[in-house]
């Protein structure tokens, strides 16, 4: 035990009065160590394993949640710099082992959860601060139960898109469930209406994708918008072809050609285009004395009868349209 972590524990027992305290270090030691067998045997206390590793040794698990190529200096910046505050990784990162220590070449562990620190630490590595080591903590965990530790520690953060979330759930259900939604819904503890909406996401064309200036954009919403769109031929051809024009666009932008198309309007402009607009009906009678007068329109729909006339028709004009209608509907004539 560290002197550190001695003086702590003495200033604990300061408190208990002189009775109670050891007579020596040694005791406090003995006392210490009898406490803590006390609460593992009880099932208070749970040792657990952290070991400061080169991230080098460490690989991305094949079915991480996270698409590790989009990590940037950028969009992890608030951790690098958090690291480097703090002086050290605060939080570990979930492993599990690959391979014995100095058994062979290839790395020794696999990352679950720790992707952007396991970025960052590497990052800072490779940019003058060679002495911080990836904080891992390592377990023994089968697959699904990588899958569902890894959901449970990303689902609510925002740099986790909803389209990569998709997908890992899409990936998820034939690998660990056997194609049964009600069953991982379970497992995940969720309701089986939004595990269903994700999963329908995940089924968004690529070229529709494409479209959005990058992937954290494309939200669950904007695929639940777009699916009943899609769902005839027409519908689809149409958003895929514009979609493929708006990805030209965004491919331009990113190359210093104007701004990108944000994700408002890509959807704006992808459900237009699946939406022609509706042509109104034809008149079927306008009401006036004189030619001059724009009178009152009047169109059939079903059963009904809808009269039009714009606001600033004079009261007279208006008067005298609406008796010719009334002598019309009477006549069985409108």
């Amino acid at each position: 035990m560290s002197k550190r972590h001695d003086a702590v524990f003495d200033d604990v027992l300061k408190d208990l009065g002189e009775e109670a305290q050891p007579r020596d270090r040694g005791g406090a030691r003995f006392l210490k160590r009898s406490n803590t067998m006390a609460e593992q045997a009880g099932g208070q206390r749970q040792e657990k394993v952290l070991r400061l590793v080169d991230p080098a040794t460490c690989v991305m698990w094949e079915r991480h949640n996270r698409a590790y190529e989009l990590l940037t200096a950028e969009n992890c910046r608030d951790l690098i710099d958090g690291i480097l505050s703090q002086g050290q990784q605060e939080f570990p990162a979930i492993v599990r082992r690959l391979r014995p220590a100095h058994s062979g070449d290839g790395p020794e562990f696999e990352v679950i959860c720790g992707a952007r620190r396991h970025f960052a630490i590497s990052w800072l590595r490779a940019n003058n601060y060679p002495k911080f080591q990836y904080l891992v903590e390592e377990r023994e965990l089968t697959d699904e139960e990588a899958f569902r530790l890894a959901d449970i520690e990303n689902r609510d953060r925002e740099d986790i898109s909803d389209y990569e979330r998709a997908c890992d759930y899409a990936k998820a259900l034939g690998h660990y469930y056997d194609g049964r939604q009600s069953v991982m819904a379970e497992r995940l503890k969720v309701q089986e209406q939004w595990l269903s909406r994700f999963l329908d996401m995940a089924k968004l064309e690529p070229r529709v994708v494409a479209a959005f200036p990058s992937l954290h954009a494309v939200k669950e919403l904007h695929s639940r918008t777009l699916k009943p769109l899609m769902k005839t031929d027409a519908g689809r051809a149409a958003i895929l072809a514009e979609a493929d024009v708006i990805a030209a666009e965004q491919a331009k932008a990113r190359d210093g050609q104007g701004a990108l198309v944000p994700a408002a309007k890509v959807v704006a402009r992808l459900k237009t285009v699946a939406q022609p607009p509706k042509t109104r009906a034809a008149v079927d009678k306008v009401y006036r004395r004189h030619p001059e007068e724009r009178g009152v329109q009047m169109r059939r729909k079903g059963s009904r009868v809808q009269l039009e006339f714009e606001k600033d028709v004079p009261d007279a004009a208006l008067r005298r349209a609406l008796e010719d209608f009334l002598k019309d509907r009477s006549a069985g004539k409108s």
